[in-house]
């Protein structure tokens, strides 16, 4: 075997400093505790308890006489207050990179941005940058997770959104997360790529070396998230393992592989990779002493079974099916149907080279060496083990819809094909479901048959619990003047309801426009999405009234401001009455011309002299705009021509 190491494996810079800080404070003599372990790596932690250092989970452990180090991680800003208060004396370990998130997502969110952060909601690193956050925040795994986050705060609803990334972030799928971003979200306004460049570049040499490679070992401790996203991406190339250290080595599998490479995670200590190196070697000598010809040859003439289940390696690919290594004289062949249930998947888009996969024996032809094998059906199988468990822990799943079928509809998960009813999709009685097709959606289990591996979800359920759940959030802070954007859900001659996030409100018909209007329709449609702010609410019956209308938009401030006594204007006749006609000054605001005010004559009928939709020249002779009272007058001018005709004729 040609065994290699990666450029950049080991400790990075902030796990490094972290570390040399606790030795030097074990050192100076006294009680030292760290909060949690200072990082990822039994090997490390174990050295550290075997020198007195204790790791305390909560403030409430710490002892009065006792030095704190915060790790690399980070923690909130909750944790420094607390401390502060405390007065115990601790020591700042934060990875700068970390520090630097934290004053970034402080920074936008004071600045009423929505902060989005990619990476694990349960690392201590995120947990700690959500707690520096003073606004909302939301925390996305992957492109999928971030779309749903949009999609389900209605892109944010107009507001600014800021990204960072935890330091260990996986780089691919940041850069895929990142290439949806333009086109889609036009309300992101900033993107930090806070992805440490020691996290990247380790990465990156990684992906290198298992592309050439035909085994990679990725060292480092279980629950490291850096460690575990360098299995991740070496796991795409080639056949991957993660150890903790050299003890694991005796159990795995490198059988045919020429070539190994070899990386560790940022928790990892330099001397625990010449272990593993060491080891390797060592393995490499007992390999090359036990495998012998004859074991080889008998183990090509193992029989296999129709039904069995079996492992296989992955050694081909095509559009059609995929060739697998069982380690028998059979040649194994996988079809296209026998990979997934996901018709729309090509076989590259569920395995790929190197991969090792459980397989079923559905077909064997001794005389051809061919064996016809089955993924699909072990993915099946584990995937209602899954689904019983969801059902048990009443978890909600997540799924795609594959196809309609009568009385509802099939959604996939985890290889198993869910029954949702079509009561039980949120659509009503005649809606088309087709457009549900190749949708994802989340999904509740109502029964389970495990006898008849048949399930039966619904998406109704789950709609009904994130409607209860924004209706609690929005009463705790509901107000009246309180400013929302929603969506207009109905309408009624007497208003409008409009979706305020799980919970409706009602603009009136007279709250809608200045102008007068008949029907709400005149102003709004359903989907339009409106401003509304709070002008009643009773938390007791849950009625919401709103209000749409604008002050600045109000006709009679208009009016006020650019209109006195004593203008001459033109104005149209909109209503005759016995006593006189109404004419529109500008839309909203009308005029009373008194019948005494038309002529300079006696008239005795209106509609002698005026029609509807004539334009007349008025005088404004009284004006009342608190009581929306304005009086016109056609006569003044009338008497003040005559008056300026007869000076003249003077």
């Amino acid at each position: 075997m040609n065994i290699e190491v990666a450029k950049s494996a080991g400790f990075c810079f902030g796990v490094d400093r972290a570390i040399k800080m606790v030795y030097e404070e074990i050192e100076k003599g006294g009680k030292v505790a760290t909060f949690g372990p200072i990082i990822h790596n039994k090997n490390v932690v174990s050295d550290l308890e075997k020198k007195n250092v204790r790791i305390v989970d909560d403030l409430s452990e710490l002892n009065s006489d006792e030095r704190l180090i915060l790790r690399s991680h980070g923690v909130g800003k909750d944790v420094y207050d607390t401390l502060d208060q405390m007065g115990n004396t601790y020591i700042d370990a934060t990875c700068p990179f970390v520090a630097r998130i934290h004053k970034i997502v402080e920074e936008q969110s004071k600045a009423g941005k929505i902060i989005l952060i990619a990476g694990d909601k349960n690392h201590p690193e995120v947990e700690g940058i959500v707690k520096h956050c003073n606004g909302e925040c939301f925390v996305f795994a992957d492109d999928e997770e971030l779309k749903r986050i949009f999609k389900k705060n209605l892109d944010f609803l107009g507001k600014k959104v800021a990204i960072v990334a935890q330091t260990t972030y996986n780089i691919i799928v940041w850069n895929k997360c990142m290439s949806i971003i333009p086109d889609t979200y036009k309300n992101v306004s900033e993107i930090f790529q806070t992805i440490c460049n020691a996290t990247s570049t380790r990465q990156t040499d990684a992906i290198e070396l298992a592309k050439k490679s035909d085994v990679m070992v990725v060292i480092g401790g279980k629950h490291s998230s850096n460690t575990i996203k360098l299995f991740n991406v070496c796991n795409k190339y080639c056949r991957t393992y993660h150890v903790e250290d050299s003890d694991e080595l005796f159990d795995l599998d490198f059988a045919g592989a020429f070539n190994i490479g070899i990386t560790a995670g940022a928790s990892t200590p330099a001397y625990i990779i010449k272990e593993v190196i060491q080891k390797m070697a060592e393995i490499q000598n007992n390999l090359e002493e036990e495998i012998n010809f004859a074991e080889a040859l008998e183990q090509s003439f193992k029989k296999i079974h129709t039904g069995e289940r079996i492992k296989g390696i992955i050694v081909g690919v095509n559009n059609s099916e995929a060739i697998v290594d069982i380690g028998t004289k059979h040649t194994g062949f996988i079809s296209q149907a026998e990979l997934t249930n996901d018709p729309t998947k090509k076989p590259a888009d569920v395995v790929s080279v190197g991969e090792e996969v459980d397989l079923i024996v559905i077909k064997i032809n001794d005389q051809d060496g061919i064996a016809t094998l089955s993924k699909k059906k072990v993915d099946e199988m584990l995937g209602f083990d899954n689904i019983v468990k969801a059902m048990e822990e009443e978890k909600i799943l997540e799924g795609t819809v594959q196809r309609v079928v009568k009385g509802g509809i099939i959604v996939m998960v985890d290889g198993v094909g869910v029954f949702v009813p079509s009561s039980q999709t949120g659509y009503g009685r005649d809606a088309s479901l087709e457009e549900l097709v190749k949708q994802k959606v989340s999904i509740k289990l109502i029964d389970v048959m495990p006898q008849r591996r048949r399930a039966v979800g619904s998406i109704k359920l789950v709609q009904k619990g994130i409607k209860e759940e924004a209706q609690k959030k929005f009463w705790e802070t509901a107000e009246v003047d309180a400013v929302y954007r929603g969506e207009v859900k109905s309408i009624t001659n007497y208003g409008a309801f409009v979706d305020l996030g799980g919970v409706d409100g009602m603009v009136h018909v007279s709250e809608l426009s200045w102008k007068r209007i008949k029907h709400p329709s005149e102003v709004v449609k359903l989907g339009d999405v409106l401003e509304v702010y709070i002008k009643e609410l009773n938390k007791e019956t849950g009625r919401i009234s709103l209000g749409y209308k604008k002050t600045e938009d109000n006709p009679w401030e208009q009016f006020r401001a650019n209109y006195n006594v004593g203008d001459v204007i033109k104005a149209t006749i909109v209503s005759i009455t016995p006593f006189g006609a109404f004419a529109s000054i500008i839309d909203g605001v009308d005029g009373l011309i008194h019948i005494s005010q038309i002529a300079n004559r006696r008239v005795d009928n209106v509609k002698d002299v005026l029609s509807i939709g004539q334009e007349v020249d008025v005088k404004i002779t009284e004006c009342d705009v608190d009581s929306k009272r304005i009086s016109l007058s056609m006569r003044a001018l009338l008497e003040e021509n005559e008056a300026e005709t007869e000076e003249t004729a003077e």
